[in-house]
């Protein structure tokens, strides 16, 4: 293991994981909405954001310990056809969604089309 490598928990319903170049996209993503205020933080909002329909991307921290906190998020994300991914850190997570604390899931609301 190279000393760049850290090695990270994951929990076992982390599935799928974004690859390194995926997950730097992804979270660069995440800041990009954040400033257009089409991000939903943490799993209360989130859920209740997608019981009421709102499509997009949603991602998930693999690092969440216990799992029972978002192991109901992937079931309701496959019901209402949004995409989901793992990313490795909930730390990163919370830094590329700029809370304070570590975040285990946001989701990302697809722009209107005259924002594109």
């Amino acid at each position: 293991m190279d000393a760049d490598q850290e090695e990270f928990y994951v929990n076992p319903i982390a599935e799928p994981v974004a690859t390194d170049k995926l997950r730097k996209k992804i979270l660069k993503l995440t800041r990009k909405l954040l400033q257009e205020k089409l991000i939903k933080r943490g799993v209360k909002e989130v859920v209740k954001a997608l019981r009421k329909g709102a499509k997009g991307v949603c991602i998930l921290a693999a690092d969440v310990s216990p799992v029972d906190v978002i192991s109901h998020i992937p079931i309701l994300c496959e019901n209402n056809g949004v995409p989901y991914m793992y990313v490795r850190s909930r730390m990163e997570l919370g830094v590329a969604a700029q809370t304070k604390r570590p975040t285990s899931v946001v989701l990302l609301s697809e722009p209107s089309g005259e924002d594109l």
